[in-house]
């Protein structure tokens, strides 16, 4: 894919292979972003000027740009947020807060992130509310056999990552919605290692909730997007309230709220933030979402049949679909390959991701991962594998 002359970050002789963690920008963004901070610098939806209401078409245009690429139904449905996080927080305290109450069954897995897991947590030590786990099979995916298994009369929600950050298992989310609102469950989904990578059509998989973060798509950090039915957003209640979100209030404690997306969105946004998100669509969109998934998935059975060929390596998602690789050298503790690696100017993520409950699974702490992204190449896999075929990578790292 013949686009690493967009990537300013490429040209510091370097191989990144942490993209699960964050992307590179295009210039097309940094421009984006630049020209928003040289040029027309105004709050959004505040002035009646020009750079104001230039502002607003940045701001409302992007809005346009991510209803398009979700495939949602109206802009009243994307809400934008700091990040993914932001997102899943709103809902689980927004939400389900009040709809649910003690003894409901959430339902996820032991190899969700951080930020899906633990507002789950909180939620149920508040209300009473029980944490159920769908087990994975013996590739670490999640199956529909297992989903029914886990599903009860008192599950309420399905909480579940699209895309895992740590083993790469794409799951059968439309599948897995259809069968849920047969039960009356709802069905939140994690998106941030699918929607830059797989095209992600929010009303064909029917999913309820759907969250994302730019950072991870090309775009700049602290934007992240929340997606959710019109007739659920309507019912969430803002976290943050104040400026930009209301209509009116009164000495006498009256007040009212703005319609969906402004009540969602308080303050003075990231607005820059936005305009760059809605540069990386842009960007994404002129490249090919389809195409990114293909090079994607060429990329990681070429990386997984050269790590098996070694055989001081062990990979531990060998048949997941996405660009992301779980591995460790024998014998030799991940982060001291990662800085073994760092030597030669090759950036891998070594720890536990951010799914620490993984470990219960697949009977390890600590991992490499790899994740890839439309930049990479075949001739970096080799360079890294080069690198992974020494006896001696214990010694070097020190």
């Amino acid at each position: 894919m013949n686009v690493r002359n967009d990537f300013p970050m490429l040209k510091q002789n370097i191989i990144y292979f942490d993209n699960g963690a964050t992307t590179f920008k295009p210039y097309s963004v940094i421009n984006a972003i630049v020209d928003y901070y040289s040029n027309y610098t105004a709050n959004a939806h505040r002035g009646d000027y020009d750079n104001s209401l230039k502002v607003d078409e940045k701001y409302e245009g992007t809005r346009e740009n991510v209803c398009q690429f979700i495939n949602a139904s109206n802009t009243k449905e994307i809400i934008f947020t700091s990040g993914a996080t932001d997102s899943l927080n709103m809902i689980v305290n927004g939400f389900f807060k009040y709809n649910l109450k003690s003894g409901d069954e959430i339902l996820i897995t032991r190899s969700e992130h951080a930020s899906l897991v633990l507002p789950w947590f909180e939620l149920a030590e508040q209300l009473g509310c029980i944490i159920k786990y769908i087990d994975l099979n013996e590739d670490l995916k999640v199956t529909m056999d297992n989903v029914k298994a886990s599903v009860t009369n008192k599950t309420k929600v399905i909480a579940l990552a699209h895309t895992t950050n740590v083993v790469g298992d794409i799951r059968p989310i439309k599948a897995i919605t259809q069968y849920a609102h047969q039960q009356g469950i709802y069905v939140v989904v994690d998106g941030a290692q699918s929607v830059p990578h797989i095209k992600v059509d929010v009303q064909d998989l029917d999913v309820d909730f759907l969250t994302f973060s730019g950072h991870k798509m090309l775009g700049p950090t602290g934007i992240g997007v929340l997606y959710g039915k019109e007739f659920l957003l309507k019912k969430l209640k803002p976290h943050n309230v104040g400026g930009g979100m209301n209509v009116d209030f009164t000495s006498l404690k009256e007040f009212s709220y703005r319609e969906l997306p402004h009540r969602l969105e308080a303050g003075t946004p990231n607005i820059a933030g936005v305009i760059g998100l809605g540069a990386a669509i842009d960007y994404i969109n002129k490249v090919g979402i389809d195409n990114i998934t293909k090079h994607e998935q060429m990329l990681k059975q070429y990386a997984v049949q050269k790590l098996n060929s070694l055989p001081n390596i062990e990979v531990y998602n060998p048949n997941t679909k996405a660009g992301i690789i779980a591995f460790n050298v024998k014998g030799v503790f991940s982060q001291d390959t990662a800085v073994y690696l760092n030597k030669y100017n090759v950036c891998v993520r070594a720890g536990n991701h951010c799914a620490k409950m993984l470990s219960e699974d697949i009977n390890v702490s600590s991992t490499c991962r790899i994740s890839f992204y439309l930049y990479n190449t075949t001739e970096e896999i080799d360079y890294l594998v080069s690198l992974l075929d020494n006896k001696d990578i214990l010694r070097e790292s020190l």
